[in-house]
């Protein structure tokens, strides 16, 4: 960083980790990178020697972007066609070693955290996946400390009770993953059925841009059924890839070399609870090359 400015080599220094506050608000990389545009425009413009914590001041800035824009997502999501789901990130190993950030940027927990108000999810996000102290995340979202504690409660709640029973492991993930991937290369459907949860849900996300389911399917034999068919279609055409998205192992498809779907898992206590197919084309921009995340 040599030869930068003090203001650029501090926003620099931060970026993936505004990056990634950013992005477990609003679970969109395009929208999470607009964020950053505009917390720079507005770095760039302070007085640094007024500044006591850059850290601080730059997630304060980047929360009440977030904030603003995650108001304006709520709207444009009650026009989308079919069920909306997060945008996957290819990640690099280190995402998946740190078990707290891989669990916080999971497709599962994003989906979670969507069942959220936006002051909910900042105060969630910041106090329980970054651990910034009570006052900071006041500062941040322009309330009092005592309110943000009432919050940060309310918000811990709500995600316990709908978030997966237990802690994942990546291996568990990993093996069940193996088992789908060789069940739909193989259509045994009694093998699929083994391997999926009785209230299995399939998502798939396809914007109305693509074909995709447009209503959630429910259910071991609905899922299996409607795999075996979709997966059974693009047999022997489609190159289905393992790669570790948000922190977890997953599955990407391609078409003459083209990212097509990605597929996610949801793991509890050995069986596949949710599958999640993003084939939104707008969503799999960020597939080729790991995006750094940090806490």
């Amino acid at each position: 960083m040599a030869g930068m400015d003090p203001a650029t080599e501090a926003f620099l220094a931060h970026r993936n980790l505004l990056f990634t506050v950013a992005y477990e608000m609003l679970g969109s990389a395009a929208d999470a990178e607009d964020v950053l545009q505009e917390t720079w425009l507005r770095w760039a413009g302070v007085d640094l020697d007024a500044v006591r914590d850059q850290r601080a001041y730059l997630v304060q800035v980047t929360t009440r972007q977030a904030l603003s824009r995650l108001r304006t997502l709520g709207r444009r999501k009650e026009s989308y066609v079919g069920p909306w789901l997060p945008e996957p990130l290819l990640t690099a190993p280190d995402v998946a070693e740190d078990v707290e950030l891989a669990d916080s940027v999971s497709m599962a927990m994003l989906l979670v955290l969507e069942t959220l108000t936006p002051t909910e999810r900042a105060v969630f996000v910041l106090r329980e996946v970054f651990d910034l102290p009570y006052d900071e995340v006041a500062e941040a979202i322009g309330k009092s400390p005592a309110a943000v504690r009432q919050i940060a409660h309310r918000a811990r709640e709500h995600v316990a009770a709908r978030r997966p029973r237990g802690p994942v492991s990546p291996a568990q993930t990993r093996d069940a993953l193996q088992a789908f991937h060789l069940a739909t290369e193989t259509g045994d459907l009694r093998h699929l059925l083994d391997i999926l949860a009785p209230d299995v849900v399939f998502l798939g996300d396809g914007g109305g841009i693509v074909e995709a389911v447009t209503t959630p399917i429910v259910g071991a034999d609905r899922v299996a059924r409607l795999l075996t068919i979709g997966l059974g279609r693009i047999a022997g055409v489609a190159a289905v890839e393992p790669a570790q998205v948000n922190g977890y192992p997953a599955l990407i498809l391609r078409f003459n070399g083209e990212v097509d779907t990605v597929i996610a898992l949801r793991v509890e206590e050995g069986l596949i609870t949710g599958l999640y197919a993003v084939r939104n084309p707008e969503k799999l921009s960020r597939l080729e090359q790991a995006t750094s995340l940090r806490r």
